[in-house]
This record gives structure tokens, sequence and C-alpha cells, in this order.
């Protein structure tokens, strides 16, 4: 079995799955690091790395390209700009992505947590969605979901998720710590 302290998860912290990927990474010793940026509210402040104007710029993307992988319109505030900066340095420091919502018949994944999946899928991350329709895990394989029930195998991984965390996206998250660090 992997040492759970050798790994370290990154996520925002926000209510519901982040908040609960938090939860079970601190429960079982993995590190934690919590992204954010003046203004932002997160629910989670362990191992908290505020980012700064300079740091988000690094993550700026076209809000252009993040419609057309989406497949739908977001407005081009300064919050939604800032949430997708942050959501860069996410997938970009941790390598294995997972997430809970809900996949779209488009193979895009519901709200804000689809830019998540589709930054791991632009940078071939190993990709794991819990979609809470259908309560199983699947994972981003050869350009489409396939079932498959996932354990944590790389040193740094990303976690997120919706806001609205059912009690079967809440135990999907323990069983996965509870499957990659049970000794």
């Amino acid at each position: 079995m992997a040492n759970a302290s050798e790994f370290t998860l990154y996520s925002g912290g926000l209510r519901g799955a982040e908040e609960e990927f938090g939860i079970q990474a601190e429960k079982w010793g993995v590190k934690e690091v919590t992204f954010s940026y003046d203004g932002h509210q997160p629910s989670r402040e362990r191992g908290l790395v505020v980012l700064g104007p300079e740091d988000l710029k690094r993550g700026d993307i076209s809000m252009e390209i993040v419609c057309m992988r989406m497949n739908r319109t977001y407005s081009n505030t300064k919050t939604i700009q800032k949430v997708m900066q942050m959501i860069f340095h996410m997938v970009n420091n941790g390598f294995q992505v997972f997430a809970i919502g809900w996949i779209e018949p488009n193979d895009t994944v519901k709200g804000g947590t689809g830019w998540t999946v589709e930054l791991a899928k632009l940078f071939n991350r190993p990709l794991s969605v819990f979609d809470q329709n259908r309560n199983a895990w699947f994972a981003w394989q050869d350009n489409s979901w396939v079932e498959s029930v996932p354990v944590i195998e790389h040193k740094t991984f990303v976690g997120t998720g919706t806001r609205y965390l059912s009690e079967e996206g809440k135990r999907a998250i323990h069983d996965l710590f509870q499957r990659s660090f049970k000794s």
C-alpha cells in the first residue's frame, strides 16, 4: 500500500466535493494545497496558497477556448476568469485528477467542475469522474468514458467537484481514499 504522507492533494477548498476531499486527505495524512485568491472564500484553509495577480496571470486562458471546449457560454466576468486561472494551477500541479459531478451527453462535466475535467483531458492527465446520476466512477480513456473504479496512484492529485455533493458522492471520496491508502 502507498504511504499517504508522500501524496499531495490540490484543490480550491470549496464547500462540497473539494471540502470532502480535504477532510479525507487530512484524515489519511495526505498533504493538502488549497489554492485561493483575494476575495475567494474556501471552506478549507489547510495548506492555503493565495495566488497573487502574477500567479493568476500564468493560468490565463482565453474564455473563447473555454466556451469552445465546454460547448457552453460563460459570462466574461473577473470572478469567472479568476476561477478558471485557479483551476489551471490545480491541474498544472496535480497529475491525477478526480472529480465528482455529472457527465453530460456531450462528454463534458456539468458546471465549473467541467473546466477542471477539460483541462485534465487537454493535459492528458489520468482522469476519473464519479457521476452522481449513475453512482459510478468513470475514467477518460481513448476519448470516451469507461466505467472504472480508481485508486490514487500518483503522488500529486486534484480532488474537485460539485458543491452539491450527494451522500453517494461523499461515500465515493471516502472509498477512494480507503482503497488507495488502507494498511
